[in-house]
């Protein structure tokens, strides 16, 4: 049955909460209002029998005790089948009482009836047992029952007054209580089944905020591994393939006798280690890159291509870099700062690596809105739609392009590889610099990781 509102005089105004059971019923869920109907019910069958014994005792007659046994008995089936069906609601009980629902309904029925036939005291009985009707059959053989049950109410009220005809009172009670009671049932019914439907939402909703909860777990996971992944292929994996040539170019300065060269070697061995250790413990903390805190991404590639220059030279290539810039530098967002650096130590290292070059020119164009990196190279070349289709190595290698794509992709930006066999390769990036400042990326070009 819907909450009734309580008028607005009773209603609680103050900020403190509601006090008195009608205000805990009107703040009551539809489950909380449900439970309170139902004891109400259960309560007041119990009540009507007892009144109806207890007037069967003070009226006397000679099958007194045979009503009694009846109405014990009913008792007993009645309050059998509300505990059984509350202990299943519960998942106390295996057994399913409610499978014979309609069984108990009818022994319910036939005893009040039986009961009636001996006393018309136990009438008024029918009125708790018509929402059982109303809540266990259909709704048309529920207003059948409680019709027919209704007038054989008026007929037991009508013999015990003894009168000719039946009286008003005999005829109108019944009646006005049976619609009441049908009123009632249907609203409880209407209830009952929108608490139903908020139990499946409810139970809906909790699986799939489950099922949420993994996936974005899942999908952080997995997250996480590809912002590793690139870390340590821009990283580690670069520093540890510069200290295996740095490691071969000074074993055979050791084996020419060229011992200054080999301790050279040895050194930049050991600064590049040094290096890409504190580039480990700033990703694993997820911090920016190292080479950052406190310089600017203008000061950070110039020393990316003295140490590119070095390192090669120290693995006996003659490579030249240089970097180039266009336009006023301005404050860029952390994410863009440390997008761009990675992408030139990746390619660099590609260029020092592979390449063959003798020059590369790192190009970055400040554009207002935007900002641009090019890194050029005049080296062997490769086929970029091969490199770009072609799966990655077991060793590795063949990653870097595609986790440079990915992470430009996360800034929404573009990135373009032009090259072909015999003439160079130019990586050009473009990446947006409004979008992450309205995004509150992080702290601006020279200032400090927090």
């Amino acid at each position: 049955m819907p909450a009734t509102p309580l008028p607005p005089s009773s209603r609680n105004t103050g900020g403190a909460p509601a006090k008195g059971p009608l205000a805990a019923l009107e703040n009551a869920s539809s489950a909380a209002i449900l439970r309170v109907l139902r004891v109400t019910l259960h309560a007041g069958f119990a009540v009507l029998l007892a009144v109806a014994l207890v007037r069967l005792f003070l009226d006397g007659g000679q099958l007194r005790w045979l009503w009694a046994a009846a109405a014990v008995v009913l008792a007993v089936i009645y309050l059998a089948g509300t505990i059984l069906e509350k202990r299943h609601a519960e998942a106390r009980i295996g057994f399913n009482p409610r499978r014979y629902g309609l069984l108990w309904l009818g022994l319910v029925t036939a005893l009040w009836a039986v009961l009636l036939a001996g006393s018309a005291d136990f009438a008024w009985l029918a009125f708790p047992i018509f929402f059982l009707h109303l809540h266990l059959l259909p709704r048309r053989p529920a207003l059948l029952t409680i019709t027919l049950m209704t007038v054989a109410v008026i007929v037991s009220q009508w013999a015990a007054s003894g009168a000719p005809v039946p009286p008003a009172a005999a005829v109108v009670g019944p009646v006005l209580g049976a619609v009441f009671s049908v009123i009632t049932g249907l609203a409880y019914a209407a209830l009952y089944r929108e608490a139903e439907n908020q139990r499946r939402a409810a139970d809906e909703l909790r699986r799939t905020r489950e099922e949420l909860s993994r996936t974005q777990h899942q999908a952080g996971v997995l997250a996480e591994r590809e912002r590793l992944a690139r870390e340590i292929h821009d990283t580690l994996a670069q520093g540890l393939s510069s200290i295996v040539l740095l490691g071969r170019a000074a074993e055979q300065s050791l084996a020419g006798g060229d011992e200054p060269a080999a301790a050279a070697r040895l050194a930049l061995v050991q600064q590049t280690a040094a290096d890409n250790l504190a580039e480990a413990r700033s990703f694993v903390r997820g911090l920016a890159s190292p080479h950052l805190e406190g310089a600017t991404l203008v000061e950070a590639l110039r020393r990316l291509c003295g140490t590119t220059e070095t390192g090669a030279a120290a693995a006996g290539l003659a490579l030249r870099c240089r970097l180039e810039v266009d336009g006023e530098p301005q404050d860029l967002p952390q994410p863009v700062r440390v997008a761009l650096l990675r992408a030139a130590q990746a390619s660099l290292a590609n260029v020092r690596d592979h390449a063959r070059a003798a020059n590369a020119v790192v190009t970055l164009a400040f554009l207002g809105t935007e900002v641009t990196m090019d890194i050029y190279d005049d080296g062997t070349g490769f086929e970029p739609s091969r490199a770009a289709g072609a799966p990655d190595a077991a060793d590795g290698s063949g990653f870097g392009l595609r986790s440079l794509r990915e992470r430009v992709a996360g800034l929404n930006g573009s990135l373009a590889v032009e090259s072909a066999p015999g003439e160079g390769t130019v990586v050009a990036i473009r990446l947006p610099v409004d979008n992450a400042v309205s995004d509150g990326a992080a702290p601006l070009e020279g200032g400090r990781d927090e």
